[in-house]
């Protein structure tokens, strides 16, 4: 009896770990992940960036998730900039949802429509319980790494094609502080500081510089 029960116990807990989502499948080498599929791409970031791990979700059991991390750090291992790369898109069972994004400018870029926003903002903001920042932030913190008090980042997003459910997004970022700023001193009267547009122009250029994209065929 106590045979059948191992047995009937081993079997259960297989089925458990056979139902749990797949890990990553974007693969990476170096400072470069490789997609074979949603997109077909190359994305390459500085070799001075540090690859500090992957994940891969059900993002609010709606999307299929998946996260890769570089950063670029001091000594005390204090993030200087960061590169987050996701892949993105909505489960078969939610045939009802698709993305919308509105504001922020649409380029082209490595011939892909993109829809980049720029923002700025402090690190001790709460994060919302099961984000994809969440997650971010915990492979971080796992790494060993620390965020800087106050941040400014570009967000590149992809639609890959007119039904709208599946999407590449990579947001760079850096420390807010070289500027001589904080995020107090952007919106400290509710209004966005005028410094801001120059900041965010020179941001935007440096993104660009940092990330390639390599459509594959």
């Amino acid at each position: 009896m106590q045979k059948i029960f191992l047995s009937l116990w081993i079997l259960f807990f297989c089925g458990l770990l056979s139902a749990n989502p797949l890990g990553p499948e974007r693969k990476v080498e170096s400072n470069t992940v490789f997609s074979e599929r949603d997109p077909k791409i190359k994305i390459e970031v500085p070799k001075t960036a540090r690859y500090i791990g992957a994940d891969r979700w059900n993002l609010y059991e709606i999307a299929d998730c998946e996260i890769h991390v570089f950063v670029e750090a001091d000594e005390e291992k204090n993030i200087k900039k960061y590169y987050w790369i996701q892949f993105e898109s909505y489960l078969p069972s939610k045939p009802e949802y698709s993305y919308n994004y509105r504001g922020g400018n649409d380029m082209l870029i490595a011939g892909l429509d993109f829809n980049v926003r720029a923002r700025f903002g402090s690190t001790s903001d709460p994060i919302k319980s099961g984000s994809d920042l969440e997650r971010v932030v915990n492979l971080i913190s796992a790494s060993g790494y620390k965020l800087p008090a106050d941040i400014m980042n570009v967000r590149f997003i992809h639609l890959l094609d007119n039904t709208k459910r599946k999407e590449l997004m990579i947001i760079y970022g850096e420390d807010l502080s070289p500027t001589g700023l904080r995020t107090t001193d952007l919106i400290g009267d509710g209004t966005i500081h005028p410094k801001w547009t120059a900041i965010e122009a020179a941001l935007l250029d440096r993104a660009k510089q940092n990330i390639k994209f390599y459509p594959q065929k």
